[in-house]
């Protein structure tokens, strides 16, 4: 489904539409573009390649899944350290006047830009699971544009604000972490618990019976908040544990059980579809990148 809402790179860096523009790339190699500046407000996401992007005249190295805030006016452009390396990456353009439209809602759709106009604060490191649900939200959008259903734009424009707030509430909640715990809501002792139990059985009774509310409010609520189902969060946490126990050298067989998946077939097509690669290729191909990288650093000595 994805491979279906990408777009074809194109350096444009002006606006068509009056009000947003939003664009995946999935490209081969890196094509350059020059610095430049522009009066709209772009969001950045980071998902794959091997990027610096530079802004105001300094670098930032990009890691995997990184959010870039660039409000108009700021110099900026992205550089390659190897532009032969596949380059994946969404782009969110929005006008002034669209944004104005949000912020006479709320001044809280502002957070994030008043850190990169005050603070020079441009580059964000959410964790996976948080990238995952903001992308699922800029998916969504993608798919409701190349729709026609009824209520077309209104449903877009609320699905642009629930992005656009979902990436100020993660950004304010990080700075903010005294704030945020002092008072922990339904969502956050969820994901707690979740994170506390993650290798075991988790059910909705279980999270029903141990906060004392209906399990259709659960559902609801994390949903809500985080962009996935709560089945989909825990499968793609369960998963990442995975990813990092085989990094650190660990056996597939042991491992998928140790992270609470019960049988191997339904572990393997978890996997498959979230990373488009089987276990044991995933194994193999970091072992060789090691191998490669002792090669070339033995070759150095």
């Amino acid at each position: 489904m994805r491979r279906d809402l990408t777009t074809t790179f194109t350096d444009r860096q002006y606006m068509l539409s009056e009000d947003y523009e939003l664009y995946y790339y999935q490209d081969k190699h890196f094509t350059p573009t020059k610095p430049h500046n522009h009066p709209y407000y772009e969001f950045y996401f980071f998902i794959r390649g091997d990027i610096d992007f530079v802004i105001g005249g300094k670098h930032h190295p990009l890691q995997r899944n990184d959010i870039v805030i660039i409000p108009p006016g700021i110099n900026h452009f992205a550089v390659s350290r190897d532009s032969e390396k596949p380059y994946t990456r969404i782009v969110f353009w929005i006008s002034q006047a669209y944004f104005e439209y949000f912020k006479t809602m709320s001044s809280d759709f502002n957070y994030v830009f008043d850190l990169a106009k005050n603070e020079k604060i441009y580059v964000h490191h959410p964790d996976e699971i948080t990238f995952n649900s903001l992308q699922t939200k800029v998916f969504d959008i993608i798919q409701e544009t190349k729709m026609k259903h009824y209520g077309r734009l209104v449903r877009i424009n609320l699905q642009i604000a629930e992005l656009l707030i979902s990436i100020n509430r993660y950004v304010y909640e990080k700075d903010h972490p005294t704030e945020m715990s002092s008072s922990p809501t339904l969502y956050n002792k969820l994901i707690n618990y979740i994170e506390s139990n993650i290798t075991n059985p988790i059910t909705l009774d279980d999270l029903s019976k141990e906060f004392y509310t209906s399990k259709s409010h659960i559902l609801h609520c994390f949903k809500n908040n985080q962009g996935l189902s709560l089945h989909q969060y825990i499968i793609k946490r369960r998963l990442q544990l995975f990813r990092e126990a085989i990094i650190n050298g660990e056996d597939i067989k042991s491992t998928y059980l140790n992270c609470g998946f019960n049988d191997y077939s339904s572990f393997y097509r978890a996997f498959k579809k979230e990373y488009n690669i089987s276990p044991n290729d995933f194994r193999t191909e970091l072992l060789n990148s090691t191998m490669n990288e002792l090669k070339s650093q033995q070759n150095k000595d």
